[in-house]
């Protein structure tokens, strides 16, 4: 039986909020802990993390982030490092010696800025390194804005939960994902709603063997029983 629904749907309001109370407050004695996610964690501090999680596990991020952070704390210690230095520095981190040159360039432009990011999403978008996620990321950590971190993880929770198929492969050029993730986080807690999103993915609501017995929305998940 197909248990996906069509792909011009809208997400159901109540479900929506059953959904973010639910997680929420599963989120509270089931997130995981991470460095950048203290209450106390700068916003440079983050960002930095943010990128680093790129394609890269937030386990090896945490293991590493601490080092790292006192190596570079600032984005004109990133800068005075050059992209040779940042490639040796977070290769263990993967894929960092490509993109070292976006970074070190991301820096500039941010000694320029006097440290501040653009508060438009399209000035953002022209940033070295940044791209749709980041865009997310930074006004979500510097403005509040209810927006998602979208990943292929959160993808799986939203599309599993609600029952959705996306368009495309490419999450970023998907109009029904992109919108359904922006109602999902439609919350006055963008911030905790997505690390819980992210944290059930990783933990209950896995790729290939989910554990839905302990899954806390599995009551009104539209897919359960379907893997």
């Amino acid at each position: 039986m197909n248990l996906r629904t069509s792909h011009s749907s809208e997400l159901d309001a109540n479900n929506v909020a059953r959904f973010q109370s639910v997680l929420l407050e599963w989120f509270v004695t089931n997130g995981r802990e991470f460095a950048w996610r203290r209450e106390d964690a700068p916003h440079y501090n983050q960002i930095l993390a943010e990128l680093m999680l790129q394609r890269t596990r937030a386990a090896t991020v945490q293991y590493h982030i601490e080092w790292i952070l006192e190596a570079y704390p600032t984005w004109e210690a990133i800068l005075c490092a050059g992209p040779e230095k940042l490639g040796r520095d977070f290769r263990p981190l993967g894929l960092w010696k490509r993109r070292a040159t976006s970074l070190t360039a991301l820096a500039t432009e941010m000694l320029a800025r006097g440290g501040s990011f653009p508060d438009k999403r399209d000035e953002l978008l022209a940033l070295p390194a940044i791209g749709q996620y980041m865009a997310n990321a930074i006004l979500l950590i510097t403005k509040g804005l209810p927006l998602p971190l979208l990943d292929v993880n959160m993808a799986r929770v939203l599309e599993r939960y609600f029952g959705f198929e996306r368009t495309r492969v490419d999450i970023r050029s998907d109009s029904i994902l992109q919108r359904n993730a922006n109602h999902a986080l439609d919350t006055l807690n963008p911030k905790k709603l997505n690390w819980a999103i992210l944290d059930l993915g990783a933990l209950v609501c896995k790729q290939g063997n989910p554990v839905c017995d302990s899954c806390p929305l599995a009551t009104h998940c539209a897919t359960r029983g379907s893997f």
